[in-house]
């Protein structure tokens, strides 16, 4: 299995002669070539066209560099899948950051899969792969369980089997959808996780949900802080303002830094840190000198 990876990684041309794989593996170099189902081939790559079921909105451009890097240096490791069109062309099933990448270091071919696959299929397929990927939010996953459900027709244990995930946890993640569309940008954009939604959940008016999520992000509260507050909700009106937030005491190790810092400069300083490293570093002034004073310290 090793043998047959590092060996797609180089092309398939890097195949050894004995070599034990039993797909088909051949080169594609005009549009009259047999297609054979099944077969591993290097297909250029201006004849692939884009899945039009393609799940994923959008593709983080940092990722994509480190991915093109290493497809420079090491090659395509995991060929990608295809489906012939009518038109002798390709369409892709999955690995649209594979050929991204490709595309983007000027790679003419690219390994790829050919398997049969109806429109159904080719959704299915795409939003499969998709939710197995380890950089999608919760958002992002719930959406691609819920098309499964809605237009692969499949039921809550039928998408258990395909995906390998219990039940529970799909349960959960569709849950996700039913909260407030401010929410749910939360979480795509990591405001708040998962857990911090969860809690939220099971607050029944929206308008109390809303405060609770504006109270995360602005106090910084924890998923164990949310759920306590969530359990205690009752039919007062929430005003989480009113009850202060305890800010931890600082370490000894930052209070020494502080020490440090106020001493360096002369002024009082405060250090400020939460359980997640996250915190601010403030010098107080009183006049244009003492802040003058700052900024040749920091020039030293």
């Amino acid at each position: 299995m090793n043998a047959k990876k590092k060996a797609l990684g180089k092309g398939l041309g890097a195949l050894p002669e004995n070599s034990g794989i039993d797909e088909i593996t051949y080169q594609l170099r005009k549009p009259s070539d047999t297609i054979i189902a099944g077969a591993i081939a290097n297909i250029p790559i201006n004849r692939i066209e884009a899945n039009p079921f393609q799940p994923r909105t959008y593709l983080n451009d940092e990722s994509l560099k480190e991915l093109a890097k290493s497809i420079k240096e090491q090659g395509i490791i995991q060929p990608i899948t295809v489906r012939l069109t009518n038109d002798d062309k390709f369409q892709l099933i999955t690995g649209e950051r594979r050929l991204k990448a490709s595309m983007s270091i000027g790679m003419d071919v690219i390994p790829a899969y050919i398997r049969t696959a109806n429109d159904h299929a080719m959704l299915e397929l795409a939003l499969v792969e998709n939710i197995q990927r380890k950089d999608l939010n919760a958002i992002e996953i719930s959406l691609s369980f819920q098309r499964l459900i809605d237009e692969c027709n499949l039921t809550q244990e039928e998408l258990s089997e395909k995906v390998g995930k219990n039940r529970s946890t799909i349960t959960n993640y569709l849950r996700l959808l039913k909260l407030p569309a401010t929410i749910q940008m939360g979480i795509q954009d990591n405001l708040i996780s998962m857990g911090h939604a969860r809690a939220i959940i099971n607050v029944p008016c929206i308008d109390t949900q809303l405060a609770i999520y504006n109270d995360i992000i602005k106090q910084d509260l924890s998923v164990r802080e949310t759920e306590a507050i969530a359990r205690n909700i009752d039919s007062e009106p929430y005003k989480l303002t009113q009850k202060k937030k305890i800010t931890p005491a600082l370490h000894p190790k930052y209070l020494k830094i502080k020490e440090q810092a106020g001493k360096y400069i002369g002024l009082k300083v405060d250090l400020k840190r939460n359980n997640k490293g996250k915190g601010s570093l403030i010098v107080h002034f009183r006049s244009d000198k003492e802040l003058n004073h700052i900024i040749s310290k920091i020039r030293k």
